[in-house]
């Protein structure tokens, strides 16, 4: 293996890492901060390490550490299996990290003529990858419920394993019309296909060229990450918290951290499948390469006006209570801030004036290029982890029943119809 392979392969682990661990308290964050909005209210603004509360980014940091603290608590009647009841919430966690990391994050990166993959896990075969490690978390959920040995965790993990037989199918069917409309199990393979248009006009995303199978699998993916309004293995108002019943501190800190991936992953692999991926509407890598002095002219301007508004932004929210005017240690950590972006903008300009120079094909323009796809990668997952947030915040709890009725009712014959139309118009086009 080369020197580059090596790079690459230590920088995409490392990336995959960070967008996955270092994501949990940002979404933490985001869910509080949307919850707040959608409740009018504020959240968490109060916690803070040495004055600054980085908008509330520092209560999640806390949590942490509360959670890491916190006396762990075994219910004295679980006498077997007792590794297995703390292994459960590590087996959910593990496999939503694990479908996590065979996402690509920017086209492959040619380095002296040798094409590297920027994926963890450099595989092929990531959809079906994704088919068998995303379905391992279900078994962390049901083991936990079982071996808690209580009537609500039970009730619990047998409302996960029989949901997922409801979403599961009309999952893998929506996958399967996407592998035929892509002809490719490879994820980054798809990202390219979506590059091009349809019509001549319109973005050839997955979202466009098959619109149900999307809404098909966005509906199963909610499902599959346990969240509202598919929470009904946790269900608060019917059976405390469900399979999390007996947990504490750090176990129950693995069940949290687990959706907050999960819920990551999903958004990866709907933008990968769906939204283009890294890539930019009716922009493809190759057309990135040869005219990325344009794009770097053209971000020239937008980058500062973007900073402006981020710090106008900051200033207006300290304003917002007539007590905040006596804050102190409030202004000056917007004053650091400011003067951070500020800092950060005029570095990125210059890089941005020496890129705008180089010839095509040099290897910094490559880089920057590579670097430029995951900025759009992150950007594009933000949005959807924010959607996943304001759903929750925004639709009830379906009942139990009523989740299995949409899961077999609707979604399993919509998906049975999409993939007999998907091959019609496969065949007749081929």
């Amino acid at each position: 293996m080369s020197t580059a392979a090596i790079i690459v392969a230590l920088f995409s682990f490392v990336l995959a890492a960070l967008l996955a661990l270092l994501m949990i308290p940002v979404l933490v964050w985001l869910e509080r901060r949307g919850a707040g909005l959608i409740q009018d209210r504020l959240g968490p603004n109060r916690t803070n390490v040495g004055g600054f509360r980085l908008g509330g980014v520092v209560q999640s940091f806390a949590d942490v550490v509360k959670l890491v603290l916190k006396e762990e608590y075994y219910p004295s009647h679980i006498k077997m299996g007792k590794w297995l009841y703390m292994l459960a919430p590590a087996i959910t966690f593990a496999a939503a990290l694990l479908a996590f990391m065979v996402i690509p994050f920017a086209d492959n990166i040619v380095i002296d003529g040798e094409s590297l993959r920027v994926q963890a896990l450099p595989v092929e075969y990531g959809i079906l990858w994704f088919l068998a490690i995303g379905s391992v978390g279900i078994i962390g959920i049901i083991v936990g419920g079982w071996l808690s040995h209580n009537k609500y965790s039970l009730l619990g993990a047998v409302r996960a394993g029989s949901q997922m037989i409801g979403y599961e199918l009309p999952l893998g069917l929506s996958v399967i019309a996407m592998v035929i409309t892509y002809n490719t199990i490879d994820f980054n393979v798809m990202v390219q296909w979506q590059s091009t248009t349809v019509f001549g006009f319109l973005p050839a995303w997955g979202v466009v060229v098959q619109p149900l199978a999307a809404v098909i699998f966005i509906i199963a993916m909610f499902a599959e990450t346990n969240r509202a309004p598919f929470s009904v293995a946790e269900g608060e108002s019917e059976i405390v918290a469900g399979f999390m019943t007996e947990y504490t501190a750090m176990k129950f800190a693995m069940y949290f951290m687990g959706e907050y991936v999960a819920m990551n992953t999903a958004s990866a692999i709907i933008i990968t499948m769906f939204f283009g991926g890294y890539q930019l509407p009716w922009v493809s890598t190759g057309y990135l390469l040869e005219h990325f002095s344009v794009f770097a002219i053209v971000m020239m301007p937008l980058l500062p006006v973007l900073v402006f508004l981020v710090i106008r932004w900051m200033r207006k929210n300290n304003r917002v209570r007539a007590t905040v005017a006596t804050d102190g240690g409030r202004l000056f950590e917007t004053k650091v801030l400011s003067i951070a972006l500020i800092v950060m903008t005029v570095v990125i300009e210059a890089i941005l004036i020496y890129l705008s120079l180089l010839p095509v094909g040099a290897l910094a323009t490559t880089i920057a290029v590579t670097v430029f796809q995951i900025a759009i990668f992150v950007v594009k997952l933000m949005i959807f982890n924010l959607f996943f947030i304001l759903v929750r915040w925004t639709l009830p709890r379906f009942r139990y029943d009523q989740v299995q009725r949409l899961g077999w009712y609707y979604l399993l014959p919509l998906s049975l119809i999409n993939i007999f139309i998907t091959a019609l118009i496969v065949v007749g086009v081929s």
